[in-house]
């Protein structure tokens, strides 16, 4: 089910609309109708969807974005920013309106820290908290500090007066690779530091610009946060496995593998299954949206799957390591062997049809099974006229 967001009371502020904001920059009718089109696609939406969001873009003013940076490479911002549709950067950075980021802003030191505690006061109850990175709980959380505060402590404090809190990645959402064994810092989730809150876990290490787009959109668009899975993510985008959407899928079945990366195998295309690819146990769009406008995805560059988007993926095993078996998806355990299984009873099945098209052959011009043309009993002669002859 999809979580209603409280509205706080309005508060004053830029009464101007994004789309109108968008059309001042110099977007064209026809280019925002497409941007709602293709962002109603990703969202799975459909027609309907479209006319919501371009409803939403055209009547509803900025929202107020606080983005937080604590244990983590800055990987989500980087995807983000470079997200292949001009637009998303528009909306999402300049007329959502990018309050405060400690990456991209331009004040640092006590501006930028006051830029932070005027957007809480200012729009209280209004503005979206998205975080990145872990936080650190160990030793009283020391190894994450911001002007002279513990990250705990301030993912505490900003996201009380947000209306919804957005994990982007996997070290927001489940600690990645800080949280990696043994986990010195005990690098923590956001989810498990703050309560209370609706809040929407992206996750992918890093997520795919436009999955990070599509979920700001449906905040601004629906006022509520999108329908979660088991582990908190918009199931929009996170209800399919790689493997389901995977264009290697039917060497899969088929019983067709790389064993060794650059055989002849792979350069054939075959499945990376044997090789660690974690597909078959990893929900994403990776296979759908792709990356950097559509143009490929890891597996496409002929590199497996390393299960990115699921929890623990640091601690999961090898990454070149072939899965022992798939809880859950039975006859996929033996994937290999059955597809060797089905190409024999292939050949087997080509073989019994080519004896069954013979038989038929042999009976259609009056010949037993296992005569010759030339013992077979002669036919009756024809005339020009089609008629029996003597």
């Amino acid at each position: 089910m999809e979580t209603s967001i409280e509205r706080a009371p309005s508060v004053d502020r830029d009464q101007t609309t994004i789309y109108e904001q968008l059309t001042a920059r110099g977007v064209s009718r026809r280019d925002f109708l497409k941007f709602c089109g293709w962002m109603s696609a990703c969202m799975g939406l459909g027609a309907d969807g479209m006319a919501q969001i371009a409803e939403a873009l055209e009547t509803k003013k900025r929202i107020p974005v606080i983005w937080m940076h604590f244990q983590e490479c800055t990987c989500c911002s980087e995807s983000f920013i470079r997200s292949s549709h001009p637009i998303v950067a528009d909306i999402l950075l300049d007329k959502i309106s990018l309050d405060y980021t400690e990456t991209l802003m331009a004040p640092s030191g006590h501006q930028a820290e006051a830029s932070l505690q005027d957007t809480i006061k200012k729009y209280h109850g209004e503005y979206l908290l998205c975080c990145e990175g872990s936080i650190p709980t160990a030793a009283d959380g020391v190894y994450c500090c911001i002007g002279g505060k513990t990250a705990a402590d301030i993912v505490r404090e900003v996201a009380e007066g947000a209306k919804a809190v957005i994990a982007w990645g996997n070290c927001a959402c489940s600690g990645c690779v800080q949280a990696a064994k043994p986990n010195p810092t005990s690098a923590t989730p956001i989810n498990k530091v703050i309560t209370g809150k609706p809040i929407v876990n992206v996750q992918g290490c890093p997520p795919i610009a436009e999955v990070m787009a599509g979920v700001l959109v449906h905040l601004l668009t629906f006022d509520r946060i999108p329908q979660l899975d088991a582990l908190g993510r918009p199931m929009a985008f996170y209800s399919r496995r790689v493997h389901d959407t995977c264009y290697r899928r039917p060497n899969y079945d088929a019983g067709l593998f790389v064993e060794s990366f650059d055989d002849e195998n792979a350069r054939k295309g075959y499945c990376l299954y044997k090789v660690g690819c974690k597909g078959p146990t990893t929900y994403n769009s990776c296979g759908t949206i792709r990356w950097n406008g559509g143009v490929s995805f890891p597996i496409q560059s002929g590199h497996g799957c390393i299960g990115c988007s699921e929890s623990n993926f640091w601690d999961a095993g090898p990454f070149y390591q072939r899965l022992s078996d798939f809880p859950g998806f039975g006859i996929e355990t033996t994937a290999d062997k059955v597809g060797l299984g089905l190409g024999a009873a292939t050949i087997a099945g080509a073989a019994a049809h080519a004896v069954l098209t013979n038989i038929r052959k042999h009976h259609e011009i009056g010949e037993q099974p296992g005569e010759s043309a030339a013992e077979a009993p002669p036919t009756p002669a024809t005339d020009s006229h089609g008629k029996g002859g003597k």
